[in-house]
């Protein structure tokens, strides 16, 4: 392998980061790819092909360099498309936001409409979720302060009129006296009510949520590592184990918020309590990739959309890593029947080409005013999302080969590493995943007789150190999951062969005899 030095003079990209794949033996400089392989040059200028099971995180679902992708980018640059002309019409973002609400309808039926905004980045497609959800809840929250401010104002009138305020427990949580006069209790309402709307609001999401490392993104996101430096940042998120029937309820119910209100009764003006809508959102990822990849089921999805729902609270959901087609649909929420108010999608929406994303909303709870308070440079340009209209018709040709072609290769993938994990029970825990999204988990490994595996076991780079092995001596890419490293995935494209599948067998049926024999010198770096 080459640690490629082609500069001189200190490393100031990230120099930590090139430190540390250093010692784990991944510092390779890729210069070329096609489809599922990438190629670099040794130290003797050889060039090297490996098998890439990464797959951009998710985002090369049609391969690197696809080549109606890459003609199409050609034909669009030496066209002398416009990147930058923003605050113009955009006729082709319409098409593409059109295309994608089509496949909305066949795969989930009539859910009506989606309004889409565009972005650069998953991250930043969840924090356009996020910010939309936002300006909703303040907007109802106005409405809602604007309304109690109405029932005061007729109050005032009844108590002129010789109405009283009874005195009960309401008046207790209200903290005034129950014999305090009609119009100090009005006016702590109104006080009261300031002081509660103000509050910040709480999202909740699963344990285990992956959403980006954005500033208000990585609070979405359960590994406290990324999340806890930067918490005082962004609102905050309440983490749920919501494969538990009543967690999600409790959480709810735990969070909730009230204001104060006032109701004309006869001769009474009673204070009552109306629920305040504290809680954003609640997000989550059809399949959970950065947690280890772990699908959702149907049972755990019904519940979360019915707690969601007898509160009116929308649900956003996720499709960054798990959409376009990576599972065997486009969305990987219509195999489970997961209908969401928000979408998200990115990674593979640009083909493996371009940084293309959107966020899709639920025309029932819109808001127009968003689109002027939120806009983004390099979003929505004609290049990046007229490649990713083009990314779309290649998924939809042929009456969605792509999708079947998923389905059936994650089918053989997972077939030959359950068979793997039935060879070897003491060293692999599980194999999970839907379509070409799949993970391998491994048992711990801070026991192990090998020192190397034990020592990078116990600092939480186990992953790193096998795909260390697999790449030096197998020449396959892969990597573990962001927080659970412990779990290597696997998210070739769609073209991976059988005999590229058979290579990846060969590859781990080494790696997992080395572990399971203690085998050092096998996967410690030379």
């Amino acid at each position: 392998m080459t640690t490629n030095p082609e500069h001189s003079g200190s490393d100031l990209a990230e120099p930590y980061l090139g430190g540390l794949l250093a010692s784990l033996g991944l510092n390779v400089h890729y210069h070329r790819a096609r489809k599922d392989t990438l190629y670099y040059r040794d130290e003797t200028g050889r060039e090297v092909a490996v098998l890439d099971l990464v797959g951009g995180y998710g985002s090369t679902v049609l391969g690197h360099n696809h080549p109606a992708l890459v003609a199409h980018a050609r034909q669009l640059l030496d066209q002398g498309v416009p990147v930058h002309a923003q605050f113009s019409r955009h006729p082709y973002a319409n098409d593409l936001a059109q295309r994608v609400n089509a496949i909305l309808r066949r795969e989930f039926g009539d859910v009506g409409e989606y309004s889409a905004i565009f972005a650069n980045s998953g991250a930043e497609a969840v924090e356009i979720a996020v910010k939309h959800a936002e300006l909703d809840r303040v907007a109802k929250v106005a409405d809602l302060m604007a309304e109690i401010d109405g029932n005061i104002e007729k109050a005032r009138a009844a108590l002129a009129g010789g109405a009283r305020v009874p005195a009960d427990e309401t008046l207790d949580r209200l903290t005034v006296a129950r014999a305090a006069p009609p119009d100090a209790v009005l006016d702590a309402v109104t006080r009261a009510n300031a002081e509660r709307a103000a509050a910040a609001p709480v999202f909740l999401a699963p344990e285990g949520s992956f959403h980006g490392k954005l500033v208000g993104s990585v609070q979405l996101t359960h590994n406290a590592g990324f999340r806890t430096p930067f918490q005082s940042l962004a609102a905050r998120c309440r983490f749920v184990p919501v494969r538990e029937p009543d967690a999600l309820a409790e959480a709810i119910d735990a969070e909730r918020g009230t204001l104060f209100d006032v109701a004309v009764d006869g001769d009474a003006v009673r204070v009552v309590e109306r629920d305040l809508p504290v809680i954003c959102a609640f997000i989550l990822e059809p399949v959970q990739g950065e947690a280890g990849i772990r699908p959702f089921d149907r049972e755990t999805v019904e519940r979360v959309q019915r707690v969601c729902a007898a509160v009116d609270l929308p649900i956003i959901v996720d499709e960054v890593q798990s959409g376009m087609g990576r599972t065997g649909t486009f969305f990987a929420s219509s195999q489970v029947g997961l209908l969401g108010d928000y979408y998200t999608l990115a990674k593979s929406l640009g083909g493996g080409i371009a940084k293309a994303a959107m966020t899709l909303v639920r025309k029932s709870r819109y808001r127009d005013e968003f689109e002027l308070v939120h806009s983004s440079t390099f979003a929505k340009d004609a290049f990046s999302t007229l490649i990713a209209a083009r990314t779309v018709d290649l998924l939809e040709a042929d009456g969605g080969a792509v999708y079947a072609l998923a389905a059936e290769r994650g089918a053989r993938l997972l077939a030959m590493l359950n068979g793997l994990r039935d060879e070897f029970p003491t060293v692999v825990a599980d194999v999970r995943g839907v379509g070409l999204m799949i993970g391998m988990e491994f048992r711990d490994q801070s026991g192990s007789a090998a020192g190397f595996i034990a020592e990078q076991a116990r600092d939480g780079l186990l992953g790193y150190a096998l795909s260390g092995y697999l790449l030096r001596a197998h020449a396959l890419r892969v990597l573990p999951t962001a927080s659970a490293t412990d779990t290597l995935r696997l998210e070739p494209s769609v073209f991976i062969t059988d005999g590229e599948i058979d290579r990846v067998e060969a590859g781990l049926r080494a790696l997992l005899t080395a572990l399971r024999d203690g085998d050092e010198a096998a996967i410690a770096p030379g």
